[in-house]
């Protein structure tokens, strides 16, 4: 399970990528949810704040949980918390770049990445070319009728 420090992550990207890397909270969640798609991973990404007053934007992520820390409280303490609450901490990957966040999961054994690199994993996941799906027939093989087909075709046939 991934939990990321949203806007850590969002500063990152745009110290990396300059103007281009200008991107919106909820494009950030739906390019995140693309990767853990693909890597088959959950993730959970935590904002400062209260976020935008419309969320409608953030209901199409199926697997990343996105949480606003809330006027009296920050993400990186939010973060802390759940790493804290954690009844398996081993399975963590905190995603930040801040120091305070990556101590307290090595202080738990949890994993964490710097934002830097993971969002270069996140690029390099989604464009890295997939094999397209082969067909099921393909594992099926052939049915009884067109295997005499081609038997005869080639001469051996009945």
């Amino acid at each position: 399970m991934f939990i990321i420090d949203g806007h850590n992550l969002l500063h990152t990207i745009f110290k990396l990528e300059g103007d281009s890397g200008s991107i919106s909270d909820v494009g950030l969640c739906r390019i995140l949810d693309r990767y853990f798609n693909l890597t088959r991973e959950k993730g959970e990404i935590i904002f400062d704040g209260t976020g935008p007053p419309d969320k409608s934007g953030f209901d199409n992520v199926s697997n990343l949980e996105v949480f606003f820390a809330g006027m009296g409280s920050d993400a990186d303490t939010v973060i802390e918390d759940k790493i804290s609450a954690s009844t398996a901490p081993k399975r963590l990957t905190i995603v930040s770049s801040d120091r305070r966040l990556r101590s307290a999961a090595r202080t738990r054994k949890a994993s964490s990445v710097k934002s830097d690199v993971f969002w270069n994993d996140v690029r390099k996941q989604l464009s890295r070319k997939r094999p397209a799906k082969e067909p099921a027939e393909k594992r099926q093989g052939l049915n009884e009728g067109e295997t005499e087909q081609w038997l005869e075709f080639f001469g051996f046939g009945q």
